[in-house]
């Protein structure tokens, strides 16, 4: 009698806890990066009120007679289904499509997170809404990234500059109408730089000569001539023949004037000085982040740089993790360690800027769960009361 008593009471604490679980999930069903749970269910001991009996030649074999004892949590698992997405448009906000987390550092404690609701504090430093700095590998003054160094805070200092350069390469292209009548001037102009990153404007002009198929070519800095050399084109084909290139020397830096876009046929002007390689000094403007992780910084001379890259993990039993608050996980001996490297390669998913990853609670099941951990409840409720009327009227008997 006094078994089933103890079986209900069992089924109660049970469901209770199915109930919990079910609430959390509910509760969470907006948190960011949230992974639901699931309670799984298992019997305990059983009471032998016989033992199994083997046949012999006169008599058949027995079953063992058992009696329950009730029911206890074999486990609550964690659901790591891909949530969906939503876009934000936040340059700090990433979501992680496929397996992994991102690795964040709190208190001296690495942990592991699939929320990635990011901002940048005063520092520059990239945290989670509780502070935890996010981890990965931040670029040197030259934007090269090592990823095989050890992980440090990933840092977006807001007034980076990026030092200028000063152009060395030019190059020259385009078409120069071959019935130019002799004494015509065609230039090209474009911006140049020295090492201060002070602005040179290099006009490269074409001035058609006397003989045909030849023209003086004067390079000048802003009035002044800094290169000059006679170009001459092959009369049948109208390619160019010489030279190949020339030297100009801007602000005290050599630099090398490409001619070999250069034709010469009939027709229509095109030419123009297409590229150059300096730059002047850039500031931070903002930055994007690509698929796997790099951040990279646009300046204000319209150059980008890698400022960082994003790490982020993998484990050979995520379910394993111990969940630590703050949507965060933290490694155990059952989740296996940390496989720390960069997304896209070895199983670990993509990165997706502005975006982040919501709850993947299903409302509809777990509503379902609601109603079959109340009943159940109910249930084992109704069996200690009815063992409670059963006791009831044992005593009874002695009236």
């Amino acid at each position: 009698m006094l078994r089933s008593l103890f079986s209900g009471i069992t089924g109660l604490r049970a469901h209770q806890t199915m109930m919990d679980v079910v609430g959390n999930n509910i509760a969470n069903v907006n948190s960011v990066g949230f992974k639901s749970s699931n309670v799984v269910f298992e019997d305990t001991l059983s009471q032998q009120l016989r033992s199994a009996g083997a046949p012999t030649a006169s008599a058949g074999g027995m079953n063992p007679a058992q009696v329950g004892l009730g029911v206890k949590i074999a486990g609550v698992n964690t659901n790591f289904g891909q949530g969906a997405a939503q876009l934000t448009g936040r340059s700090t906000d990433m979501m992680i499509q496929g397996d992994g987390f991102f690795v964040t550092q709190s208190q001296g404690q690495q942990l592991y997170t699939r929320a990635g609701a990011f901002s940048l504090d005063a520092q520059g430093n990239l945290t989670t809404p509780d502070g935890a700095q996010v981890m990965g590998w931040t670029a040197d003054n030259y934007g090269v990234l090592d990823t095989n160094a050890s992980l440090a805070p990933v840092n977006l200092p807001i007034g980076t500059l990026l030092k200028p350069n000063a152009t060395t390469a030019v190059t020259v292209g385009g078409n120069i109408p071959s019935a130019t009548p002799a004494g015509t001037t065609i230039a090209a102009t474009i911006d140049c730089y020295d090492a201060q990153g002070n602005v040179h404007p290099l006009k490269v002009s074409f001035t058609a000569t006397a003989t045909p198929n030849q023209w003086s070519l004067t390079a000048d800095d802003n009035g002044t001539t800094v290169g000059s050399a006679t170009v001459n084109f092959d009369a049948t084909t109208g390619a160019l023949t010489s030279p190949s290139s020339i030297g100009v020397t801007l602000g005290g830096v050599a630099a090398t004037v490409d001619l070999t876009g250069i034709t010469q046929y009939a027709g229509s002007n095109t030419l123009a000085a297409t590229e150059q390689n300096g730059s002047g000094m850039g500031s931070l403007q903002g930055y994007t982040i690509s698929p796997d992780g790099v951040m990279e910084g646009v300046f204000s001379n319209g150059l980008k740089r890698p400022l960082a890259q994003i790490a982020m993990a993998t484990f050979n039993n995520p379910p394993g993790m111990e969940k630590v608050g703050n949507s965060s996980y933290r490694a155990t001996t059952n989740s296996g360690n940390p496989q720390v490297g960069v997304s896209g390669t070895g199983g670990r998913g993509l990165i997706s800027g502005g975006a982040l990853e919501m709850s993947n609670v299903d409302l509809a099941a777990e509503f379902t769960q609601l109603i079959v951990s109340e009943r159940g409840f109910q249930a084992n409720s109704r069996v200690i009361t009815s063992a409670d009327e059963i006791l009831q009227d044992l005593v009874n008997l002695k009236r």
